[in-house]
């Protein structure tokens, strides 16, 4: 229901902003399709590696590799799959969903989305640099120090 509700909002904002100003509208509708366009391709090749990989791997075995009772073990194996894996942040979530769908723990799944959106295993050579060795290992490791304590927090809560 709620879903509806922002269709409308945002259909009846799409009719305002075309009454008062034609022209700002039709343009901010193609700005608005050349992105979707842009991500359109990323978004679907994720998708079928997101289904491969689901479809490859069972419940059971997403369950008693990151699963609810895999423990540590299970978010260390999310963590790092995390921190090596380059994924977008409007793919991770509905990626994290599936994975929570199919047996998942909440506090594993906390330290994989935490570590792939601020660990970067694969960016380091880029960040180094840019940045600095030093600061470049400081930053990874205190990211991945502070995802771990994510998904403590969350293990406690969830």
């Amino acid at each position: 229901m709620f879903t509806y509700l922002l269709y409308l909002l945002a259909t009846a904002g799409l009719v305002l902003s075309f009454l008062k100003d034609r022209g700002k509208t039709k343009m901010a509708l193609r700005k608005a399709w050349k992105s979707f366009e842009n991500i359109l391709p990323q978004f679907l090749s994720i998708l079928i590696l997101i289904g491969l990989a689901l479809s490859i791997l069972s419940p059971e075995t997403i369950t008693g590799l990151i699963g609810t009772r895999s423990g540590f073990a299970g978010v260390f194996v999310a963590s790092v799959l995390g921190s090596i894996t380059l994924i977008p942040g409007f793919v991770a979530f509905p990626l994290a969903a599936a994975l929570l769908k199919n047996g998942a723990g909440y506090m594993q799944i906390a330290a994989f989305v935490s570590t792939l959106m601020m660990v970067g295993i694969v960016t380091i050579p880029m960040e180094m640099k840019t940045f600095g060795r030093r600061a470049t290992i400081v930053r990874n490791v205190s990211a991945y120090l502070f995802s771990l304590a994510v998904a403590l927090v969350m293990g406690v809560v969830f």
